[in-house]
C-alpha cells in the first residue's frame, strides 16, 4: 500500500535526526492578552511561517468564534507547504467546526484535547477517569473519521498521575491519533522530569511506535525552551512553539530559540529541523509589527543586542574573528550582521571600525586624537550614536548639535476619520545654505507620511528600520531612537520632545541628516586621503 504524506511524515519524525516544528503563534500565541490579530495580520504571520518552512501551523481555534474559523479557512486556502491545523475541544461540535475550517488545506490536522490531571478532572470537568477515557476513545475516533491527521493532548499532562496518563495516551492511540502531545500546560516541570516522562511514554505506552510524541511547554518558570529540548532527549519528535515565545501567561517555547539551539548544538542533540533559519528574523519582526509588541532588546536570537557588542575586549575579538564571542552567524537567522554598540566600554578598534563603516578614511593618529573626547561623551550617554561620531570626527558640528545640513522648521500631521482622505504630513526644513523646502506627503499613517516628506526634502532614500519610543512620565518627555536604512547602510538618530510625534520625526531627521551629509561628501579629509 502506498504511504500517505502524513504517514511518511510520521516515519520521518520518528528518525532520531528530525524534529517537527509545530507553530502555535496564531492560536496559543494569539489568544494571549495584547496579541490579538485580525485576519489580515494572521495572513502576514502565516506567510512568514510558510517561508520559515515549519511543519505545522496551528492557525486557530475554529469553535472559538466565527472570525477565528474564517481566518483559519483563509490561511488554509492561501498557505501551501505546512500542514494547517485547528484546535478543538474533545467534543463533536468542536471537531466538526475544525474540520470545516481546515477543509481548503492540502494537508490538514485536527488537534483535540481534554484535561486529565486531578485538578482538571475535579474542578473544571467534573468527570471521572473512566468518563474521560470513554470520551477520548469516542471523540478521537470521530475526529479521525473527519481528518486523517489527528493530534491528541491530555491537558495538564505534567500534573497527571503517570498510570492514568498512559491510559489516556493509549486510548487516543487506539482511537487513531497520529500525534500525542504532552503539554506542560502551566509551565511546572523541569528538564530532568520531562526527559524521564517522555522516555517512560515511549517505552511503556502500547502503540508508541506508531505515533509522534510532541512537547508543548509554557514558560511560567522560564524553562519552556530548556524543557522542550529535554523532551527531545527523551524521545519527543515534535516541538510546539511560537514566534518570539508569545502565548498564555509568560508564553510558550520560543521558536527561534529552540530551532537555533538544535541547529547550533546538533553535536549534542543529534537532531535538527527543516526550518529555514535565515527567515527567522523576518518572521519575528513581522509578528512584532502586526501585534504592535516590540521585540525586547535582550531577546535571544532576534533582539537588538543578540549580536551587539559594547565591551572593548569583546569588540576587539569580534573584529578579529566573530567566533571569539558569537556562537552563531547573525546572517544564519536573517540579521544582516553583528553590531558594535559604541559606549563607555568601547575601545579604539571599535571606534575605528565604525568610523570606516560611516565612509570616512582616517588615520590611526586621527582616531587617537578623537578617542579622549569619545570617552568623555560616552561617560555621559548610554550610547554614542553615529551622529555623535560624525561630530567628533569632523569637528564641524552645527551649533545645535546636528551632524548634517538640515534642521526642522515645521511639521503638520493630518488624519481625518470622517472621510476617505489618506493620512498626510506637511513638513518644512531649512538647509545650512538658507534654502527652505516644504513638502506634503501621504503615508500609511501621519508619522509615516512625515518620514516620507523628510526623505523627499533631503533627497535621501531612507526607510525606517526601527523606531523606539519611551515616555518618561517623571520628566514629561518622550525619548525616541530611529534606525534608518539608506543605501544599504544604517544610520541612527535620537531625540527628546514633549510630544510623541515630534520626538519620532526629530529622531528620523537626525538619522537622515547623517546620511545626507555623507552622501553629499560634506565630511571629508583631503589631507588624509591616502591614510589607511
Amino acid at each position: 500500500m502506498t504511504k500517505t504524506e502524513t504517514e511518511e511524515s510520521d516515519v520521518k519524525a520518528k528518525d532520531a535526526g528530525h524534529v517537527k516544528i509545530f507553530d502555535t503563534t496564531l492560536r496559543d500565541g494569539e489568544q494571549a492578552p495584547g496579541f490579538s490579530m485580525s485576519t489580515d495580520a494572521k495572513i502576514i504571520v502565516a506567510r512568514a511561517l510558510e517561508a520559515l518552512n515549519v511543519d505545522i501551523i496551528e492557525a486557530g481555534f475554529a469553535a472559538a468564534s466565527p472570525g477565528d474559523a474564517a481566518a483559519i479557512s483563509t490561511i488554509a486556502r492561501e498557505i501551501e507547504g505546512p500542514t494547517i491545523g485547528s484546535l478543538a475541544r474533545l467534543n463533536k461540535n468542536d471537531i466538526e467546526a475544525a474540520a470545516r475550517a481546515i477543509e481548503p488545506a492540502r494537508k490538514k490536522r485536527i488537534h483535540t484535547f481534554i484535561g486529565t490531571s486531578p485538578l482538571h478532572r475535579d474542578a473544571k470537568l467534573k468527570m471521572t477517569k473512566d468518563e474521560i477515557l470513554k470520551q477520548i476513545s469516542e471523540v478521537v475516533a470521530f475526529a479521525r473519521s473527519a481528518c486523517d491527521d489527528v493530534e491528541f493532548s491530555p491537558e495538564d499532562a505534567i500534573r497527571t498521575e503517570r498510570d492514568y496518563l498512559i491510559e489516556a495516551v493509549e486510548a487516543a492511540i487506539e482511537a487513531g491519533a497520529r500525534t500525542i502531545n504532552i503539554p506542560d500546560t502551566v509551565g511546572y516541570t523541569t528538564p530532568e522530569e520531562i526527559t524521564d516522562l517522555f522516555r517512560f511514554l515511549n517505552e511503556k505506552a502500547k502503540g508508541a511506535e506508531k505515533v509522534t510524541f510532541s512537547a508543548h511547554c509554557h514558560d511560567d518558570l522560564g524553562m519552556a525552551v530548556a524543557n522542550s529540548l529535554a523532551a527531545v532527549r527523551g524521545g519527543a519528535r515534535q516541538i510546539e512553539c511560537a514566534v518570539n515565545g508569545i502565548g498564555e501567561r509568560a508564553g510558550n517555547c520560543s521558536l527561534e530559540e529552540v530551532v537555533m539551539a538544535l541547529a547550533t548544538r546538533r553535536d549534542f542533540f543529534n537532531a535538527d529541523t527543516q526550518v529555514d533559519t535565515t527567515k527567522i528574523y523576518a518572521a519575528s519582526t513581522a509578528l512584532a509589527r502586526v501585534t504592535h509588541n516590540p521585540i525586547p532588546r535582550n531577546k535571544a536570537i532576534v533582539g537588538r543586542n543578540a549580536f551587539a557588542h559594547e565591551a572593548g575586549i569583546h569588540q576587539h575579538g569580534v573584529l578579529a574573528d566573530k567566533r571569539t564571542y558569537e556562537i552563531m552567524d547573525a546572517e544564519k537567522v536573517g540579521v544582516p550582521s553583528n553590531a558594535l554598540v559604541l559606549g563607555k566600554h568601547s575601545g579604539k578598534h571599535a571606534v575605528a571600525a565604525r568610523v570606516k563603516a560611516l565612509g570616512f578614511n582616517v588615520s590611526k593618529e586621527k582616531i587617537e586624537d578623537i578617542f579622549p573626547n569619545f570617552k568623555k561623551l560616552a561617560d555621559t550617554a548610554k550610547e554614542v550614536t553615529d551622529a555623535d561620531l560624525v561630530r567628533l570626527v569632523t569637528g564641524n558640528a552645527a551649533v545645535d548639535g546636528r551632524a548634517g545640513p538640515w534642521r526642522m522648521r515645521k511639521t503638520e500631521l493630518h488624519v481625518d476619520f470622517e472621510d476617505d482622505t489618506r493620512p498626510h504630513a506637511r513638513v518644512t526644513m531649512e538647509h545650512d545654505n538658507g534654502e527652505r523646502r516644504t513638502v506634503t506627503h501621504e503615508g500609511e499613517g501621519p508619522i509615516d507620511a512625515a518620514f516620507a516628506a523628510v526623505c523627499a526634502i533631503a533627497d535621501v532614500p531612507g526607510r525606517i528600520h526601527t523606531l523606539d519610543l519611551h515616555h518618561l512620565a517623571a520628566e514629561g518627555v518622550v525619548r525616541a531612537e530611529a534606525i534608518v536604512d539608506v543605501d544599504g547602510k544604517q544610520f541612527s538618530g535620537k531625540a527628546q520632545e514633549v510630544d510623541i510625534a515630534d520626538a519620532a520625526v526629530a529622531a528620523f531627521v537626525a538619522a537622515i541628516n547623517q546620511a545626507a551629509a555623507i552622501r553629499s561628501g560634506a565630511f571629508s579629509f583631503p589631507n588624509e586621503a591616502a591614510a589607511s
